[in-house]
């Protein structure tokens, strides 16, 4: 836990395939993985869920996560370069998309 931020993320990632249709696949199943970790809301501590795709495959996860979904699951997006650098997407990030 973060002193900063006063929750837990727990995050599910999925590698990078040379196939589209793998990177399709592997978002279904990394948000089906996440679902089923979602816990009921802590009073004394808040989870947030994240899902950490390579960056040329995030697209498919911000188009198809409704803004909606994401405020009311706490759920965020991680896009992760090949040089590990990483960009966290919100659900006002995925709403202006």
């Amino acid at each position: 836990m973060n002193n900063k931020w006063p929750g837990y993320f727990i995050i599910e990632t999925k590698g990078e395939s040379t196939i589209r249709q793998e990177n399709e696949v592997a978002f279904v199943h990394g948000l089906g993985q996440i679902i089923t970790r979602m816990k009921v809301v802590n009073a004394r501590y808040a989870y947030n869920y994240g899902l950490g795709f390579p960056e040329s495959s995030v697209k498919i996860a911000i188009r198809r996560i409704p803004w909606q979904v994401a405020k009311k699951l706490c759920l965020y997006v991680f896009s992760v370069t090949s040089d590990g650098e990483v960009k966290k997407y919100s659900w006002q990030d995925l709403k202006e998309v």
